[in-house]
């Protein structure tokens, strides 16, 4: 019989394709729970199964409403709730911030059982930067709306992550070629299923790659970060001048690289320069 858990709220991952990637932790929290509120009860039983808890389940998903959540708040305040997605991490592209938050409000525990997330799998397969990245969910599915949610990250200095349906993969990455530029990019699906797949290579080559195949399963696209742009020494030395008037060389550099889309190397070793 396992422990009882503390009231409150558990954000417990599951696993995005391989049952064994469940946590001892994560089954556990599961078999201590009291309540488990799940997206699909039917995918969340085949879990609970693997599991072996036996906790009842309530459902809990983007048409969830205050109401809804005022009745798993009280259920928290009496007895441990986990929220558990259908694959991978809550809050990572479904609702749960809204119930996490009310539960902080109401000043109940809120406690993170971490585990299987695609957006970082699909990080670390890609073979692009991840010292910096930025998670943007899925993009609009209609063309207009989804090249101008792209234009609003192409300054952006970091790997981009997006989630993708395999009928639309060829036009969004079509569209991210034409709005980003020929950018490295990976097309990772099935993570840690038996068919699992990364495939890499230029927005463009992809978008053509995939076009008369468009694959199945679940999918995530990294983009990675745009090049440095051709920054003149005047223009580097003019903007680092005006930042130099009020900021030490080394916040000075690190400002104008971020703004000028340039390497902090370079700006550093000129602001050092210039404040000589």
């Amino acid at each position: 019989m396992e422990p009882s858990l503390p009231p409150g709220l558990y954000i417990v991952a599951t696993p995005i394709g391989n049952l064994s990637d469940l946590s001892p932790r994560a089954a556990a929290t599961l078999r201590g729970a009291g309540l488990i509120l799940a997206e699909d009860k039917r995918v969340t039983a085949k879990l609970l199964a693997h599991a072996g808890a036996t906790a009842p389940m309530a459902t809990y998903h983007d048409h969830s409403n205050e109401l809804d959540r005022q009745r798993i708040l009280e259920a928290a305040a009496a007895k441990a709730v986990a929220l558990v997605s259908d694959a991978g991490t809550p809050l990572i592209s479904d609702p749960g911030y809204k119930l996490v938050r009310a539960a902080r409000q109401a000043g109940l525990d809120v406690f993170t059982v971490p585990g299987p997330c695609a957006a970082i799998a699909a990080l670390t397969l890609s073979g692009l930067p991840t010292d910096r990245f930025l998670f943007a969910g899925f993009l609009p599915a209609k063309a207009k709306a989804r090249r101008d949610a792209i234009a609003e990250l192409a300054a952006v200095r970091a790997s981009l992550v997006f989630y993708e349906s395999g009928p639309r993969l060829a036009e969004c990455l079509a569209d991210l070629a034409s709005v980003l530029g020929s950018r490295e990019a990976a097309v990772v699906r099935e993570i840690s299923k038996l068919h699992e797949q990364t495939v890499t290579g230029r927005l463009d080559e992809l978008a053509r790659n995939y076009l008369e195949s468009p694959p199945k399963g679940e999918i995530a696209i990294v983009v990675g970060p745009p090049g440095e742009r051709e920054i003149s020494e005047q223009e580097l030395d003019d903007a680092l001048r005006e930042a130099l008037a009020g900021l030490s060389p080394s916040r000075a550099a690190a400002d104008v690289a971020e703004r000028l889309g340039i390497a902090r190397k370079r700006a550093y070793a000129r602001a050092l320069e210039l404040s000589r």
